[in-house]
């Protein structure tokens, strides 16, 4: 039930590095949200913005479990306490590697771990590749795509 996608985006490892890191980077290709975290191997982590619970949103918290610049982040991820009633239960791992290919980068995602009856997998199977070509589309022209949302 792992969750694995490859992209290649045409820009180097900082400026993906950066859409995947920066308040305005983040905003752009999670929907309004912003990652806040110190990226301290073992600090936490989450995605906040607008939604169930108005503008401070917990859409996605867990803990760092490996960063190193322009290079590798790696997460424990759980849905958002609005989304699910036993989110602290509902444990996944999520890894972001970025490799230079020629003049771009090779962006591979890797969402593992999955318990087997967990309630958000058909979801997040859908989201991911709409996340992947908003990286892909801000990192190239500098806006996220358009969802009509």
């Amino acid at each position: 039930m792992d969750l694995k996608y490859v992209i290649y985006i045409g820009g180097t490892p900082e400026q993906v590095w950066n859409a995947l890191t920066t308040p305005e980077g983040t905003r752009a290709i999670f929907f309004n949200s912003v990652l806040q975290s110190t990226f301290e191997i073992g600090s936490p982590y989450a995605y906040v913005g607008p939604g169930n619970d108005g503008d401070e949103t917990v859409h996605v918290y867990g803990e760092v479990l490996a960063f190193e610049p322009h290079k590798l982040m790696r997460f424990t991820e759980h849905p958002g306490p609005s989304y699910r009633e036993n989110h602290a239960t509902l444990e996944t791992k999520l890894s972001l590697s970025l490799e230079t290919v020629g003049e771009s980068t090779k962006l591979m995602l890797i969402n593992d771990d999955w318990p087997a009856d967990h309630p958000s997998y058909d979801n997040t199977k859908e989201s991911w590749p709409m996340i992947l070509s908003n990286i892909k589309s801000y990192v190239e022209t500098g806006k996220a795509l358009n969802f009509g949302w």
